[in-house]
């Protein structure tokens, strides 16, 4: 088993800088913020390779990743691992929810 201490998730842009990181960072996740290491207007195609290569656990919600050929290419070379909400209504607090039940 992984200690939850030893991941580090990154929180994609769609997802905010507030409720989910505020939530995992108060139980102990490391997390980083996807505004903190690339610009505002950065494609997912050049922040993705990045990501993987410091071993970043994804989060997000962006459903063009898994549909869009290129953002799946990136991910697979990447070797990313990624969890992603498929549903876009959920709210901020629902998904810290969600992550910290599976968490633990």
């Amino acid at each position: 088993m992984t200690d939850i201490q030893s991941i580090t998730f990154f929180i994609d842009r769609c997802l905010g800088n507030k409720c989910i990181v505020e939530t995992l960072r108060k139980v102990g996740v490391n997390v980083e913020i996807h505004d903190a290491h690339f610009g505002q207007g950065a494609q997912d195609v050049d922040w993705l390779p990045e990501v993987g290569k410091r071993g970043w656990v994804v989060l997000t919600k962006d459903s063009s990743i898994g549909k869009n050929m290129l953002e799946r290419m990136a991910v697979t070379r990447a070797e990313i691992k990624m969890f992603a909400f498929a549903s876009q209504s959920i709210s901020g607090k629902e998904m810290a929810d969600i992550l910290l039940k599976k968490l633990h």
